[in-house]
């Protein structure tokens, strides 16, 4: 029985669609289908009951279908180990990250390691925190970049690095001569926001909430890019990672403001799966972060940093409490029609 067998049997529950694991696996819809079959006979059981318009596992399918993941993640890491004795630094290495730190942290580091290891494929996929933290648990990412990062289970979570968060808004802004800014100094301002379930949205609501500040949340989006262009837009304010707006207020497009007491620091994590073998890639990548580069320096252990989100099922109250809605949340769909497709 070859490995591709476990693998075309996983990626059809996943994908529930024959079409889709065909895809995946370059072969045809029959040829899915002539391997569940094989798969059935040696075990002499039944794997999927099928219907005319789905199909549904079996309790032996879902046995079955652990046992694929097992073995399939087995065999993967088995590249690495074997690279890892011979100490040659290749290979695939998967990165997922949110998008402000994909986006604006991470380019320079990336950058180094791939002239210092020309032969590591290091791809970079954008994604929600969440997904993040679901991809590593997975192993379909080797490691994952994420904002006030969570201990989950089978997890281990790195925090050595962290950016500035800073208000922005648009020239001519009544807020836009400030060089510095009391978080009080914002009751009543329009506020662009990142969506409430991202970590850095809970953090600044905390903050909003000690200082007593009651904002008119004009829009919620779920990426940095987004953010920014509303901000100017809807002449509004915002509070972003200042490494993001870098681009943006050396043109002129954004005014940077630094917060006065005290100033508010986003801690990043690199999260990895426990127990999984971690390739010289992986491990040569995460010194990478860790090491001081020219004109970029080297983001060392917090002293002020916002606590880290432990409650990730935080109640959204918490979040009206501090906000005042000035329109109504505007969907992914509504703001591209408003803010027109993004570079």
């Amino acid at each position: 029985m070859q490995i591709q067998a476990f693998k075309v049997f996983r990626d059809l529950v996943e994908t529930a669609s024959f079409s889709h694991a065909a895809a995946l696996n370059e072969i045809t819809q029959s040829a899915v289908s002539q391997q569940i079959r094989s798969l059935e006979r040696h075990f002499k059981t039944i794997l999927i009951e099928r219907g005319k318009k789905n199909f549904s596992l079996t309790p032996e399918g879902v046995a079955f279908l652990e046992a694929s993941r097992e073995i399939l993640s087995i065999y993967a890491s088995l590249g690495s180990r074997i690279r890892e004795l011979q100490n040659i630094v290749a290979g695939p290495l998967r990165i997922a990250t949110v998008y402000s730190i994909g986006l604006h942290e991470l380019p320079p580091y990336l950058k180094r390691f791939r002239v210092l290891y020309p032969d590591v494929d290091a791809r970079v996929e954008y994604r929600r925190a969440s997904q993040v933290y679901s991809e590593v648990l997975a192993g379909t990412a080797d490691l994952g970049l994420v904002a006030f990062p969570i201990r989950r289970k089978g997890l281990i979570v790195e925090s050595f690095w962290r950016d500035k968060l800073v208000l922005i808004c648009p020239p001519g802004h009544p807020l836009s001569e400030r060089r510095r800014i009391r978080f009080r100094d914002l009751s009543g301002e329009k506020f662009i926001a990142f969506e409430p379930d991202q970590p850095t949205t809970k953090a600044i609501n905390r903050r909003f909430q000690e200082a007593g500040v009651v904002v008119r949340l004009a829009m919620e989006f779920d990426n940095i890019e987004t953010v920014k262009r509303a901000v100017e837009i809807e002449n509004a304010v915002s509070i972003v990672p200042a490494a993001a707006v870098s681009d943006e207020v050396r043109d002129g497009h954004l005014v940077m403001i630094e917060f006065d007491e005290p100033s508010m620091f986003r801690p990043i994590g690199v999260i990895s799966k426990r127990n999984r073998a971690i390739s010289p890639a992986h491990k040569r990548f995460v010194n990478t972060l860790k090491e001081e580069l020219v004109g970029v320096g080297r983001f060392g252990e917090a002293t002020e940093l916002v606590p880290a989100v432990t409650n990730p099922a935080a109640s959204r109250e918490s979040i009206k409490n501090s906000t005042r809605r000035s329109t109504k949340r505007v969907s992914k769909h509504s703001a591209g029609h408003l803010l027109g497709e993004l570079v």
